[in-house]
């Protein structure tokens, strides 16, 4: 291992300490030692995220929070295992908020609709935080109503073949862009991954 990748290391499990942070399955360590296998590397957690909690919750915060943990525990760990991406998120329960929302400031905002706590809604949100909808990238290469980047539509049609394209509208894709439950699926979940990451080389 490279000095550089250790010092990222050695700061990536600093990171990594509280019980809502998803934890990094293969250990880290600043030794130098053999380059890991790619697959391993990129196990790597590279999102991180903190549930706001209140000092003296109710038995509905109780609840909202550990489905709120099981979903981005779980939405956390898929981004982490196919991805390289990086993001640092602030999650709040907001029985306000009529279903769920992210920002690219990083906060994402769960309502009090339990149908919501899961790991599609995570997913889906922390793509937003990513810059999906939200950033000027998306404006630039996804406000035609089409992608235009070519990383992520030369994916789609891996995917789905030659006439397939991803579509863009409302602050959202489509197809794999994980908008309702009825499309959640682990085929659908990586997918959606891949395509968020090759979003961002294509200039997210």
């Amino acid at each position: 291992m490279s000095p550089r990748k250790a010092v990222i290391a050695a700061l990536t499990a600093a990171l990594l300490t509280g019980p809502t942070v998803a934890q990094a399955a293969t250990p880290q360590t600043a030794s130098h030692t053999a380059p890991a296998p790619a697959r391993e590397r990129a196990a790597a957690a590279t999102i991180t995220w903190s549930l706001v909690r209140a000092s003296n919750p109710t038995e509905d915060q109780r609840t909202a929070y550990d489905a709120i943990t099981r979903a981005m525990n779980a939405a956390v760990a898929r981004y982490n295992n196919l991805s390289d991406l990086g993001k640092t998120i602030t999650v709040r329960y907001e029985p306000g908020v009529p279903t769920a929302d992210g920002n690219i400031n990083g906060t994402i905002r769960f309502g009090s609709n339990r149908s919501y706590m899961t790991e599609r809604t995570a997913l889906h949100e922390i793509a937003h935080t990513i810059g999906v909808g939200t950033s000027s990238g998306w404006s630039r290469l996804g406000g035609s109503g089409t992608w235009t980047g070519g990383q992520a539509t030369a994916l789609v049609k891996q995917y789905d073949g030659s006439g397939a394209k991803i579509s863009t509208g409302g602050g959202h894709f489509w197809p794999y862009g994980l908008n309702f439950e009825n499309e959640m699926s682990n085929t659908a979940a990586d997918r959606h991954v891949h395509l968020v990451a090759a979003m961002v080389r294509d200039g997210l």
